[in-house]
């Protein structure tokens, strides 16, 4: 196996983790998780619908044949995040010290940097979606 493909498993896992973690937030109904969701006037369908994405990119990222499609929805649903946080939010929620935007900006790197090893996957992809 390449030094590359350890690399991008060792980021998949980890973003996977991450997002994996923040599920039990979004699901049980966590004062954050329904504070962030009402300030984005998203509650609770917003946090449900995030949750089942994140869902879905854990399960992609560690699927050997759709790690790209997972490293490109975590990247959007991150970015999301990342806007949110900037725009609307604020760096710090109620009272975290920044751990959410930071966990968002590790997530985001991650599926970047997989998606950056993986680069000549996600070129054969974008070629054969061409229209003939």
């Amino acid at each position: 196996m390449a030094i590359s493909q350890i690399v991008s498993w060792i980021l998949q896992v980890s973003a996977a983790v991450v997002l994996a973690q923040t599920l039990y937030f979004k699901f049980s109904g966590a004062p954050e998780s329904v504070w962030i969701f009402t300030q984005l006037h998203a509650e609770p369908a917003g946090r449900y619908a995030t949750g089942i994405l994140e869902l879905a990119a854990c399960v992609l990222l560690v699927v050997p044949r759709t790690i790209v499609a997972g490293a490109a929805l975590a990247c959007l649903l991150m970015l999301g995040a990342l806007c949110a946080h900037v725009f609307r939010l604020g760096i710090i929620v109620m009272g975290d010290g920044g751990l959410l935007i930071g966990l968002a900006v590790f997530v985001f790197a991650a599926c970047a940097g997989i998606l950056f090893l993986r680069r000549e996957e996600v070129l054969g992809i974008l070629k054969s979606s061409k229209v003939k």
